[in-house]
């Protein structure tokens, strides 16, 4: 491996790297949408078969409406319809700010998880807080979307701001039941809109 010189001073002020290229497991930036009161978010480009996984990240993801749901929905058309099939499987722990109780279990309130339904998946396993410094960030792994052979496996974890004061860390799994290509993916809340936060979608190289 080269070493790679920079063309300037400092690092702040490089303008430009040589002999530099991307390997396996890179992240590549595609696209980023910034909510602002959105009734939901959705990602119609960008998603093909160029990349075998990709990323979305949340930042400060903040409902407009309190106790509501992160949510997601994959589409095959192209976001003319968000309503793939999905089998999911979900758990949560969670600690209150008063230390009051704390836990760690499956499903805990029977939301989250999906047995062959075209709903929106529940991303969040307990509802958001609306006040203002409680948000929600983290992460949804997609996986080979443009596979006409195999169901669309998909992985995420975020943690939320809960409207009754405690985070709750949350874990849910699963795969859209389809060999059809997935080419658009929308987020939501359960009701109410998206007050502000950005949505990152990266691909893994």
């Amino acid at each position: 491996m080269s070493l790679i010189k920079l063309n300037n001073n400092a690092v702040k002020n490089v303008s430009s790297l040589s002999g530099l290229t991307s390997s396996v497991g890179d992240l590549v930036f595609i696209s980023k949408q910034t909510a602002s009161s959105s009734a939901s978010i959705s990602f119609t480009s960008g998603i093909d078969s160029t990349y075998k996984e990709y990323i979305f990240y949340f930042n400060n993801i903040h409902p407009q409406t309190d106790v509501k749901r992160f949510q997601f929905n994959m589409s095959t058309d192209s976001g003319s319809n968000y309503n793939v099939t999905k089998t999911t499987t979900a758990f949560n722990a969670y600690h209150y700010e008063s230390d009051a109780a704390t836990n760690l279990g499956y499903d805990p309130d029977g939301n989250t998880d999906l047995a062959q339904s075209t709903g929106f998946q529940n991303l969040t396993n307990f509802s958001s807080g609306a006040d203002n410094d409680q948000s929600l960030s983290g992460y949804l792994n997609l996986f080979n979307p443009s596979s006409t052979t195999f169901v669309k496996h998909f992985i995420s974890r975020i943690n939320n701001a809960i409207s009754d004061n405690r985070p709750g860390d949350n874990f849910v799994a699963g795969y859209g039941n389809t060999t059809s290509a997935v080419n658009a993916i929308k987020f939501q809340f359960s009701s109410g809109n998206i007050d502000s936060g950005d949505i990152l979608l990266y691909g893994v190289n």
